[in-house]
């Protein structure tokens, strides 16, 4: 082994390098945060040859003086933090100051800004090797541009990893995309090879920011997103979510921004799953375009070189606010929020059966456990439901909802009014838009799911004592965080000791989990614990067990319906949670409007 010596500053820089100039879209990346920071309200970006050949970006930020512009080219040379106090609170995308004398490094660099109140610009150029800057007066408004020339010219082994010119221009796109999400305020522009690829205004209102969003991500996103928007004393959570229905088969649209910054964290995206857990399809991921505001000194942005990994001071409670903000958001979708209601549309019948609906009245029947039923509204004594079969009758419909023609026409229901029955499978209904279609097996197991698990919440979880208590072996770091959990697994339903250092003791489960196999989901709940701060295994566990009770106490396919039991079925669809997916995530129903009905048999032309 040789000796041990200081390397060369041009070594160190390229070391450096390695690790924030990973392709030409890194380099990007890097330039454009030094114009956000700079507080640019347009930034104008010129590619060629996917990036290897140039790279220029153009701000009209504040700028930087002749004395400071050889001093920007310097290794840890930075006008964003000062001191300790600054890094434990920081408030910009780039911070290291590394970025520029790393790319200089690589590359052939070219500098030019003029500062505000300045006669003239100033030009500093560097190349690669020696890294010496030679200045120079040059003609420039207010702002910087920043020509990188030539990457990785100096270093042939760096260079033939980089993919084809399409390739990297496609990472480049999704980069400023995520930048241009990141800061709806800015106007972007891209050419690639002199020909214009993006162009976006500034978007300050809600109606702006949601054109950006569906210019980026699609206006099929948009047509099928929810906006959020919660906050509370030091953090908010804003933006949009894509409705189960609209779930992708890889997790390409995933946007989440922490202040401004597009991170990949496991404790958001483990919240996130959980949100959707109960409305998605099996196998498939949903989209989101996402905004979480926090205090700059509750998140470390400085755990990783690329700055994509954060870290929160209290994960747990991160964790907490964006799982209920977003489960509260899909939990409030309902058919009525995207259709309309109203009288019918000219020329259309308005002889429509109509029926007397009270909000939120059951129409299922339960089992008390003492021979007797109850309205479903309070589902008692749920620590015999997993005893018996669930008695869920579509038949009670019909005593309980009687078809009358009212004296006078009312407001015409977001779901409409049934007309018909198709292939004892799907609902016909007509409402103010057109016609609506709903599958009457997957709608009523949504509602009886949904009235399931809010009378479980009502009544709790009712523990019983195993009668032989089940050891379980685990390493000391587990049986810490079940002992210091017990409350938790009390809330679930458990009853765990700490028997010894790597031990611990099932002394009591919830009833509803007999026959279920409960030592993998402890193991995978005290892992959660462990990870999380929280897990909701548990009672995803006990969902799974009342949506098999649902689904088989729903209306079954080719059963023939009144037209008082269907109009009933819509009017409850309306009245219940999540009622637009299925327990398994597939759509309920669908609309076809007047429109596309008439384009069908291209009526009009």
């Amino acid at each position: 082994m040789s000796s041990i010596k200081i390397l060369s500053p041009q070594l160190a820089n390229q070391i450096a390098a390695g690790e924030v100039v990973e392709r030409p879209a890194s380099v990007l990346k890097e330039l454009v945060e030094n114009s956000l920071d700079a507080g640019a309200k347009r930034i104008d970006i010129d590619i060629e040859q996917g990036g290897v050949k140039l790279i220029k970006v153009r701000d009209d930020g504040h700028g930087i003086a002749e004395a400071e512009l050889a001093l920007a080219l310097s290794r840890h040379a930075t006008s964003k933090i000062d001191d300790l106090q600054d890094l434990e609170a920081v408030a910009t995308l780039g911070f290291r100051g590394e970025a520029l004398a790393s790319i200089a490094s690589v590359s052939r660099l070219a500098l030019t800004s003029s500062a505000e109140g300045c006669a003239n610009g100033w030009k500093a150029v560097s190349e690669g090797r020696d890294m010496e800057v030679d200045l120079q007066p040059a003609a420039h408004p207010k702002g910087t541009s920043v020509e990188v020339r030539d990457l990785f010219f100096n270093t042939p082994a760096r260079r033939k990893f980089l993919r084809t010119e399409g390739t990297e221009y496609n990472r480049i796109d999704d980069s400023i995309k995520k930048l241009a999400l990141s800061r709806m305020d800015i106007a972007f522009s891209l050419r690639h090879n002199q020909r214009a690829k993006i162009n976006l205004h500034p978007a300050n209102t809600q109606l702006e920011q949601e054109k950006r969003v569906a210019d980026i991500c699609g206006p099929a996103f948009m047509q099928q997103a929810l906006y959020v928007d919660n906050d509370r004393t030091g953090i908010r959570l804003w933006g949009w979510m894509g409705l189960p229905t609209f779930s992708r088969s890889q997790a390409d649209l995933q946007h989440f921004f922490v202040n401004g910054r597009c991170i990949r964290d496991k404790v958001v995206s483990h919240a996130i799953r959980q949100a959707y857990q109960d409305v998605l399809y099996h196998g498939r991921h949903p989209a989101y375009v996402l905004f979480l505001e926090i205090e700059p000194a509750d998140v470390d942005v400085n755990v990783h070189p690329t700055k994509h990994e954060v870290r929160f001071r209290d994960s747990r409670a991160i964790h907490g606010f964006v799982y209920g903000t977003l489960n509260k958001a899909l939990a409030q979708d309902r058919p009525q929020d995207h259709l309309q209601t109203g009288e019918m549309v000219a020329g259309q019948p308005q002889n429509l059966q109509q029926t007397e609906w009270q909000p939120n009245q059951s129409t299922l029947q339960f089992p008390t456990g003492a021979g007797q039923t109850q309205t479903s509204s309070s589902y008692a004594q749920f620590s015999g439901a997993s005893q018996g079969a669930v008695n869920t009758p579509m038949d009670a419909y019909q005593s309980l909802y009687n078809t009358q023609m009212p004296e006078e026409q009312g407001d015409i229901p977001p779901m409409g009014f049934a007309i018909a029955q198709l292939k004892g499978i799907y609902i016909l209904a007509e409402n103010a838009q057109g016609m609506i279609i709903v599958d009457m097996h997957a709608a009523h197991e949504r509602i009886t799911y949904e009235r399931m698990k809010t009378a479980f919440d009502d009544q709790g979880l009712v523990s019983q004592p195993l009668l032989v208590p089940e050891s379980l072996s685990v390493s000391e770091r587990e049986a810490e965080i079940t002992d210091k959990s017990s409350e938790i697994f009390t809330q679930l339903g458990f009853v765990v000791e700490r028997a010894a250092a790597e031990s611990i003791i099932v002394r009591e489960i919830p009833a509803i989990l007999r026959g279920s196999e409960v030592e993998g989901l402890l193991r995978d709940v005290i892992s959660d614990l462990l990870m999380h701060g929280s897990s909701e295994r548990i009672r995803h566990h006990i969902n799974e067990i009342l949506s098999t009770m649902a689904c088989h106490g729903s209306v079954r396919a080719n059963r023939k319906l009144t037209i008082p039991e269907m109009n009933a079925l819509l009017r409850d669809m309306e009245a219940t949670e999540r009622s637009g997916q299925c327990n398994h995530g597939r759509p309920t129903w669908s609309q076809l409007t007047l429109d596309e009905l008439d384009k069908l048999f291209l009526r009009g032309r």
